[in-house]
């Protein structure tokens, strides 16, 4: 008996559930409000466009304002009737990790993940054609990246390019993606413009809540 009570206290302190913080009023993590939905936070591991990980991200965790987490909410109940769900890249985004990317875009020579997200924009460029700037929608709090996935197998559905890949192929507009690769797009806008949020014209991935609760707040608490 003794030792059952060890290994549950053991997975309670050791659980990611267990490490969850007390949030800043109005903030919620996803993998409380949507049961189910899967997390690939990025800027907590190697595979991004640093290729390493980012300042501020401590744990893999999304975390988002309570009014996005609960339109985001409504988007992933209507892809499970359709057997598909929402699979996360990033969600709030502390002002130091912004910071990381700035300082980041300064080091010319650092290129790392080059061939992998910007295999055609020189580096020079990013804040130029806007796959960069000082402040980011993201710590704002009502900021998402985001894509489907199948609810049983997880595989992403095709949407033409991945995730931050820094080309003309990731726009909204592009003429590039194949019918299908549009058709797969087009279910993530409508559904995320249906409960509330609108698309950034560059980035197929990334939707912003229109009536967010923070518009003139960059948070910097870290993720975690």
């Amino acid at each position: 008996m003794k030792a059952f009570v060890f290994t549950l206290i053991f997975l309670l302190c050791f659980s990611g559930i267990a490490q969850d913080k007390a949030l800043p009023e109005g903030f919620v993590y996803l993998h409380q409000m949507i049961p189910g939905i899967e997390l690939d936070i990025r800027y907590a591991g190697e595979n991004n466009f640093l290729g390493k990980p980012v300042n501020g991200y401590n744990r893999p965790v999304a975390i988002l304002s309570r009014p996005a987490a609960e339109a985001l909410a409504k988007v992933q109940n209507e892809l499970m009737k359709q057997g598909l769900c929402l699979k996360i890249f990033d969600a709030y985004r502390p002002q130091i990790a912004v910071d990381h990317f700035v300082m980041w875009a300064r080091d010319a020579a650092d290129t790392l993940a080059k061939q992998k997200f910007y295999p055609d924009v020189p580096k020079s460029e990013l804040f130029q054609k806007g796959y960069i700037a000082s402040k980011s929608g993201h710590s704002r709090g009502s900021t998402i990246d985001l894509t489907i996935i199948d609810a049983e197998t997880k595989e992403e559905l095709d949407m033409g390019s991945s995730y931050d890949f820094f080309g003309i192929i990731s726009h909204h507009d592009s003429a590039q993606p194949t019918k299908e690769q549009k058709a797969n797009r087009e279910m993530l806008k409508s559904l995320m413009m249906k409960h509330g949020f609108h698309p950034y014209p560059e980035e197929w991935w990334h939707y912003t809540l229109r009536n967010e609760p923070y518009p003139e707040t960059y948070f910097e608490f870290p993720v975690e």
